[in-house]
């Protein structure tokens, strides 16, 4: 599997000047080549192929006057740029014909040299790891890296970035082997919320953070002395430097939890389910800074990655499955429910349940369900199948259970009926 390693760069003054200029020049072959394919559609000419704007726009350009800078940067550094602008015609083609899955995709934009945000990408053709522990890019020289780990094998490719707060960051894929840990036999089910972060189907609850509240006093005064800097003035650009800064250590600290946390729950369970939450939506809700603070997408993206990566069961469980609703119990469905509402009685067995950890053991039913029915396929790194939670037949289970009667998933009857009602 491919996994990506992040590291610190330091480039001295001559190293960033260079390094501009290879963002510069990244940046002017994927205008040059977004224009001529956009000319060429407005014309009812057909679409213009990777060599030939490669010849145009790339190797004849360095010999005209306005374009010999191009030389000054490695070929390679062009030849990606171009390559990249490929990957996202084919990504939008591919969303409108629905062969992309996701939200839709639309048609590459103009790059800005005002961008905050500037990368390059590299092959092994172009960069190097040399001896001293630093990293040599073409026509850039030996940049200082902090080595925060050891790389598990040799980089296939290299991003280098320079991000809105102006730090320079080494971004390398790497081809690695799966780390498959000993089978356990805990699973869990995983329900997020904003009060509580996460609570599992065993009953822990992990405290929400909450990194972007508790930064939010210092921004507002670097956002007020940022706001009162004359526009286009040095200091207001020092000054957004700083809010950039501020919003970078936010980022980083709410991901490093992130991570902590998600290899805990992926080493203490075999198998770990949660629920497709629609993220998106809740976000132009008057919830969304606090959806936006709790980061559940990567949350959840680290989790399956990660499965992955150690031979873990990972599903989703539809966002449509009313996991408050059911009583984990007995499977009566009590009805939606206010969000101020975050302890019930179930109408039907008179079980007094806790929001949150009713809806995880739900998830966790649900999950297990959609793993035996074989709608999920668990595979590994490698592609093979790693664990099947197949749930055989009773004797003489030709149906849904009957009331009362729980099957090896742990499903009551009446569960499994209201779960295909949902479903269908």
């Amino acid at each position: 599997m491919q996994l990506r390693y992040n590291y610190r760069a330091y480039p001295v003054a001559s190293q960033r000047r260079a390094l501009a200029r290879a963002f510069g020049c990244a940046r002017v072959v994927w205008n040059d080549c977004l224009r001529d394919r956009k000319e060429a559609h407005a014309a009812g000419l057909p679409y213009m192929k990777s060599a030939e704007l490669s010849r145009l726009r790339i190797t004849q350009a360095k010999h005209t006057e306005e374009r010999a800078w191009l030389a000054d940067v490695s070929a390679v550094v062009l030849q990606q740029s171009l390559r990249d602008l490929d990957t996202a015609y084919k990504n939008f083609f591919d969303s409108v014909k629905g062969k992309r899955q996701g939200r839709k995709t639309g048609p590459p934009r103009y790059k800005s040299k005002k961008d905050t945000r500037q990368s390059i990408r590299l092959n092994t053709n172009a960069f190097s790891l040399q001896g001293d522990g630093t990293v040599y890019v073409a026509k850039v020289g030996n940049l200082n890296v902090t080595w925060s780990r050891r790389l598990p094998a040799a980089p296939t490719s290299l991003t280098v970035t320079k991000d809105s707060s102006g730090r320079y960051v080494l971004s390398f894929v790497v081809d690695t082997e799966p780390d498959i840990l000993p089978e356990v036999e805990a699973e869990s089910g995983i329900d997020l919320g904003l009060s509580a972060f996460a609570v599992l189907s065993d009953g822990r609850k992990i405290d929400s953070p909450r990194f972007l509240r508790r930064a939010e006093k210092k921004l507002e005064r670097l956002q007020r002395e940022h706001s009162r800097k004359a526009k286009g003035s040095k200091n207001r650009a020092k000054a957004r430097i700083k809010v950039a800064r501020q919003h970078a250590k936010v980022a980083d600290r709410r991901r490093d939890w992130h991570h902590k946390a998600s290899t805990q729950i992926i080493r203490d369970n075999q198998a770990v389910y949660v629920e497709d939450l629609a993220v998106s939506g809740l976000g132009r809700t008057r919830l969304a800074k606090s959806v936006h603070d709790a980061g559940w997408s990567a949350f959840t993206a680290m989790l399956e990655y990660k499965a992955v990566k150690h031979g873990r069961t990972f599903a989703k469980v539809d966002r449509t499955f009313p996991s408050s609703q059911v009583c984990s119990v007995c499977g009566f469905r009590d009805g939606p429910k206010p969000l101020h509402v975050r302890a019930w009685t179930c109408g039907e067995c008179a079980t007094v349940h806790d929001r949150d950890h009713n809806a995880a053991r739900n998830v966790l039913f649900e999950g297990r369900r959609i793993v035996a029915t074989g709608r999920v396929e668990t595979l590994n790194a490698c592609g093979v199948p790693v664990r099947r939670a197949h749930v055989p037949a009773q004797r003489g289970e030709t149906g849904s259970p009957r009331k009362g009667q729980t099957t090896q998933a742990g499903i009551t009857g009446l569960q499994a009926r209201e779960h295909v009602k949902v479903a269908v």
